[in-house]
């Protein structure tokens, strides 16, 4: 008792010195910075090391007082603590100087190639991560979730993703037909392209819901179903020898085929059932739930390493799609509007509506919240894939702005694939659009038939190969429009497909803080059921083991010696 005493008599001698200090510093600022000699209390002249601590710490306090940073300094502070996302920006400010530069002079197309090369080294690294993060990451937070958490969880994030999309496709809506960008005069211009692909809304509807179900899981890694039509010729039919038949020589008979590409869906309804379901057995599928966690953190910390290369694979990316572009100039004077209209609704769109939601729900500063996702969307607009974002929009919820990493490994692995807000936008516009330039008036019935057709095409985009052509047939032949104008777009494609992207991260991003906002206390209830489970665990563990050590007991043998038995 008597070195407690002797410790807070210490602690309270240094507590005294320390508001001295203060008290005298704050003295010396309010004299014009005279220099003023600091005594310490009578009482504690007695011990020299003492005034020496007293010394520095005054030293210390006086030069907080007297330091200011100027603005430079805040500036390197904050490049050297964002200095990844610095080189991200600094690499597209780069690509698209170095982009237009070299547009001045004559490259072959292989040098573009080779100036593109470090890009697609990029993609194909970020890729490679897609499918064992959309495994791990579903199956680890489906595992850690209840029941009824993970179904309030997935409740919020449909309602979520079906509000946003149809909110993006009225805002597109809205604009192209305020702005009006279709001209008639367009076409003669631009020369637009045939196609004889065939697309049906109800053959689209049958195979997302195709590929929901996959009947090989493997094959499922790396290919997806999609029905195809092949021309068949028509029987020969004899006719009456004045009659004539003016029809075609064949008919196109449906087919199912494999095309290649990762059937996402299909690996996300799988995983999480597999997740969910390995939850619920508790203890017995433990083991195989820490497998897949430890897996998600080994992709994630593989992906922090190529994290520091994306600055130059952006850069190249950037600088060889625009020196590849050919007819820049007519191309941006003949669909200038058009590109006005769709940047304008997402801008709309990111700027308005999905802050206004975002702040709706939580009453937190969505400014704050897209500065934490900046890196994940500036990454989006220099690779136009939201897949291969995916491992830095995780990065970017979990550790700028500390959503819990259950919430983003359903939610934003989720919404990667079917909360497409950009492109249900885009497609709107772009339906729109191609009907104002064949002069095909629009009725409010055509209007509600886009919306909802961009929509489908948009939460569908991902199970469909070749997903910005056959998703914008399906919108155009749901209207009766003539699909081969389709070609007209791909010309400035390039550019409108990096910002939707953006924007499709951007909403799945929000939509992860909005269910993260309505689930905490869900969330904070779990982990606290798992603690009381763990306690409980050690405290039978701990009972078993004494009633374990009461059952050995001594007792005599005949000979009269003593034996230990259990």
């Amino acid at each position: 008792m008597s070195s407690l005493g002797h410790q807070l008599q210490g602690t309270l001698s240094a507590v005294g010195r320390a508001v001295s200090v203060l008290k005298n510093s704050t003295q010396l600022g309010k004299d014009g910075g005279e220099q003023h000699t600091i005594t310490p209390d009578a009482t504690d002249m007695g011990s020299g090391e003492d005034d020496d601590k007293q010394e520095v710490f005054q030293s210390h306090v006086i030069n907080m007082d007297t330091s200011t940073k100027t603005k430079v300094d805040l500036v390197l502070d904050w490049v050297r603590t964002n200095l990844l996302l610095t080189l991200t920006i600094g690499g597209v400010l780069v690509g698209v100087v170095i982009g237009f530069l070299g547009r001045l002079a004559t490259f072959s197309d292989e040098s573009i190639m080779l100036i593109s090369f470090p890009g697609e080294i990029l993609m194909r690294l970020l890729k490679m991560f897609i499918l064992p993060l959309i495994i791990s990451s579903l199956v680890a937070g489906m595992a850690q979730l209840d029941a009824q958490s993970s179904g309030r969880m997935g409740s919020i994030a449909l309602l979520y993703y079906i509000v946003t999309t149809i909110l993006a496709a009225i805002v597109g809506i809205f604009m192209v037909l305020v702005i009006h960008p279709g001209d008639p005069s367009i076409k003669t211009h631009v020369e637009g392209g045939s196609t004889d692909t065939k697309v049906s809304t109800l053959d689209a509807i049958l195979d997302i819901i195709r590929n929901l179900f996959p009947d090989n899981l493997m094959q499922a890694c790396f290919q997806q179903v999609q029905t195809s039509y092949k021309k068949v010729n028509k029987p020969l039919v004899f006719h009456e020898p004045n009659s004539s038949d003016d029809s075609p020589g064949f008919i196109l008979k449906p087919q199912l085929v494999y095309k290649d590409g990762t059937n996402v869906m299909g690996m996300i309804v799988f995983c999480l059932a597999f997740g969910l379901l390995a939850g619920q057995m508790g203890t017995k599928a433990r083991l195989m739930v820490d497998f897949f966690v430890v897996l998600n953190d080994i992709v994630m910390k593989l992906v922090g390493v190529v994290m520091w290369y994306s600055p130059f694979g952006i850069l190249c990316l950037i600088a060889g799609k625009i020196m590849s572009i050919e007819n820049l100039a007519a191309t941006a004077q003949q669909l200038g509007l058009y590109m006005i209209t769709v940047i304008l609704g997402l801008l709309v769109h990111a700027l308005i509506t999905l802050p206004s939601i975002y702040y709706m729900f939580t009453r937190k500063n969505p400014a704050v919240f897209f500065q934490g996702m900046l890196q994940a969307w500036v990454t989006a607009l220099g690779t136009a894939s939201s897949a291969a974002t995916l491992p830095i929009t995780f990065r970017c919820l979990e550790e700028n702005n500390k959503i819990d990493s259950r919430v983003t490994r359903f939610v934003v692995a989720v919404g990667a694939t079917v909360n497409m807000d950009g492109t249900a936008l885009y497609e709107a516009v772009a339906a729109i659009f191609i009907a104002q330039m064949n002069g095909i008036p629009l009725g409010i019935g055509e209007v509600i038939t886009v919306s909802l057709t961009a929509t489908l095409a948009s939460v569908g985009a991902a199970s469909i190969p070749s997903a910005a052509l056959i998703t914008m047939l399906l919108v155009l032949s749901a209207l009766g429009l003539p699909t081969s104008d389709i070609s007209l777009l791909f010309a400035v494609d390039w550019l409108l497909d990096r910002l939707r992207t953006s924007i499709n991260v951007l909403g799945d991003a929000y939509g992860a803080g909005i269910v993260y906002h309505l689930t905490k206390d869900d969330l904070a209830r779990m982990d606290a059921d798992r603690v009381l489970d763990t306690v409980d665990s050690g405290l039978v563990a701990n009972v078993k083991t004494s009633e374990t050590a009461d059952s050995i007991v001594s007792r005599p043998t005949p000979a009269g010696s003593s034996e230990t038995q259990i």
